[in-house]
């Protein structure tokens, strides 16, 4: 999932990147390299206690409704893209019929793509972005 968030740059030693849609992410560093490479950790301990209280993964908000909704000087927004799908619960073996012709198209897509590592896996991503809407 690709989520949008902000970054603040309070001042050249000091660098703040937050999530609006995981209030409790929040990192803070010197550089915004620096706090860029703590983003994905801080994401994986905020879902993994999320998970643990039986909360659902939040969803990603759109990076024009989180810049309509962005007021302040000197906030800049940028997109951090997350698996989440280790912290959507165990995974189950199913079957399912499909077209041929659809997964050719699946696993073209699949071995030109960096973000799927697998058919299955795109095919989680396609099924959550449709239940989204």
């Amino acid at each position: 999932m690709i989520y949008p968030a902000k970054v603040n740059v309070q001042n050249e030693e000091k660098v703040e990147i937050t999530l609006p849609d995981m209030p409790g992410v929040k990192v803070i560093d010197e550089s915004i390299d620096l706090a860029i490479n703590k983003l994905s950790d801080a994401i994986a301990e905020h879902l993994a206690i999320l998970v643990e209280y039986g909360e659902q993964v939040p969803e990603a908000s759109s990076m024009t409704d989180v810049l309509r909704n962005t007021h302040q000087q000197g906030i800049v927004l940028m997109a951090h893209e997350f698996d989440v799908t280790p912290y959507l619960g165990k995974s189950h073996k199913i079957n399912v019929t499909l077209p041929e012709l659809l997964i050719k198209q699946i696993d073209d897509r699949v071995a030109k793509s960096e973000q799927f590592n697998s058919r299955s896996g795109f095919i989680a991503q396609a099924c959550m972005s449709l239940l989204r809407k």
